[in-house]
Parts: C-alpha cells; sequence; structure tokens
C-alpha cells in the first residue's frame, strides 16, 4: 500500500534539511530515497525547501552575524565584502550556465561519480593537510576559489556545494572549523537567490503545485537543518571529514549498484 503524500514529503524533506548544509550531496540522497518511496517531487518542491533549510540556520550564526552589522567595524566592512564579492562571482557563474543550459542530469549514473570522485578527494586533501598549520584569515583566494566551488557543484550534481566549498577553502588554507562557517554564510544568499529565482522561473511558466505540500516540506526541511548544522558545526572542531569522504563512497556505490541492477 503506497504511503499518502504528506507522509513521503515530511521524509523527503528531513532528507534535505539534513544534507542540504552537510558535505554528503542532498540530490544523492533525495534520488534514493525518490527511488524507494517511488514518487517524483518537481524541481519548485526541491528549490522551496532548499530555501527554508538555509532560512533556518541563521539563528546559528547570531554572534557572526552582529559583527558583520556593525559597519563601523574596518573588520566587519571587509568580511562583509569578502562575502559579497563572492556571492557576486557566484551569481554571474549561475545566471550564465544557466543561459547555456550546462548541466549534468540529476540521475544515477553521474551523481554516483560525483559522490565516488568528492569522496576520494576528501581523504586526499585531509591526509595532505593532517600536518599542515591551517589559518583562520580567510583571504581572496579563499573567496574566489569558494565561489568557483559553488559554481562547480552547480553543474555536477552530486558534487555538495557544501563539501566542494570547504575543501577549496582548506586547499587555500584556512582551517577546517573557520572554512565550514564560510561555506555556510556564503551559501546561504547563493540559495536564497538562487531559489527565488527559480521559483519565479517556474511560477511564470505556469507552474501548478500543492502548495500546502510544499510548506510542509519546508519545516520540516527547515527544522531538521537547524540541528544538523548546529551538530556539524560542533563535529568540525575535532573531527575531520575523512568519515564523510568514506560515507560519500558508500552512498556512491549504493547508487552505481541502483543504476545497473535496474
Amino acid at each position: 500500500m503506497p504511503l499518502p503524500d504528506w507522509i513521503i514529503i515530511i521524509i523527503l524533506g528531513a532528507v534535505e534539511g539534513a544534507t542540504e548544509f552537510i558535505p554528503v550531496s542532498s540530490t544523492g540522497h533525495l534520488l534514493i530515497f525518490q527511488e524507494w518511496l517511488d514518487y517524483r517531487q518537481s524541481d519548485l518542491f526541491t528549490i522551496v525547501i532548499q530555501s527554508g533549510a538555509a532560512l533556518a540556520v541563521l539563528p546559528l550564526f547570531t554572534q557572526r552575524l552582529r559583527m558583520m552589522a556593525d559597519w563601523r567595524n574596518p573588520e566587519s566592512l571587509a568580511f562583509n565584502l569578502k562575502i559579497f564579492v563572492g556571492f557576486v562571482i557566484t551569481v554571474i557563474g549561475g545566471l550564465t550556465l544557466d543561459k547555456l543550459g550546462i548541466e549534468l542530469p540529476d540521475t544515477l549514473l553521474p551523481i554516483a561519480g560525483a559522490l565516488i570522485l568528492g569522496g576520494i578527494v576528501f581523504i586526499i586533501v585531509e591526509k595532505k593537510l593532517s600536518n599542515q598549520r591551517l589559518s583562520d584569515h580567510i583571504t581572496w583566494p579563499v573567496v574566489f576559489m569558494v565561489a568557483s566551488a559553488q559554481i562547480l557543484a552547480a553543474v555536477f550534481p552530486g558534487t555538495s556545494r557544501s563539501g566542494a566549498t570547504i575543501i577549496f577553502a582548506m586547499l587555500c588554507g584556512l582551517n577546517r572549523a573557520v572554512a565550514t562557517e564560510f561555506s555556510f554564510l556564503i551559501g546561504i544568499p547563493t540559495l536564497l537567490a538562487a531559489g527565488a529565482y527559480k521559483i519565479l522561473k517556474a511560477l511564470n511558466a505556469g507552474a501548478d503545485e500543492n502548495w500546502g505540500l510544499i510548506f510542509l516540506g519546508t519545516i520540516v526541511s527547515a527544522g531538521v537543518s537547524f540541528i544538523a548544522v548546529k551538530w556539524l558545526l560542533r563535529y568540525v572542531q575535532s573531527h575531520s571529514f575523512i568519515g564523510f569522504g568514506i560515507y560519500r563512497i558508500l552512498l556512491g556505490l549504493v547508487l552505481l549498484w541502483m543504476f545497473f541492477s535496474r
């Protein structure tokens, strides 16, 4: 007997919230659960619940946001400028890709490949940097690399936006905890802007949605996202991303098995 739509939406909202900011690919997880539940949600549904997940984590950065709001502080101005420049680069790159129609499909094989490759990169980078003293200073190369990582993640579903941005920042010498925070702070406006843009496009195209179910999925996604990000911010204080790398490889292998067993 198939599950009611509202239960499926709660499950998918929870999956999105748990994986949007964790470096394991929300796209890959949603694909697995869609296959398991035999249910396909619209792109608009995914976009809206992503935006809910992004908004929900803002209270976790209250101290940083207060600092950013202090426009008289030169340090705050410099930090805000870096967030703004990274955001603008991402928006320009994203709009360009959208106009050119450049994006791999959200299907099993490319997502599996991105997950496995990303997992291997996680392990290699962590091993390479394990004996190095990393900085807590966000340099301009970090900003450009993080923006590039966000654009890369938009092209290759399964890459994981948070995973790519954190690893690229660490490769520029930024320590794990600061790289994670910066990834989130630059990712939140990016997700919200992309969400608003795609929602308007969908509505102008005459999208017909069950907004009650979308609202339910958004609330669930937001609540779970808050818990997941709060946990991750503590986790990175004393753990590496090697465990996530191994998990990504295993998840990619599951997707390959699903693809070849059809």
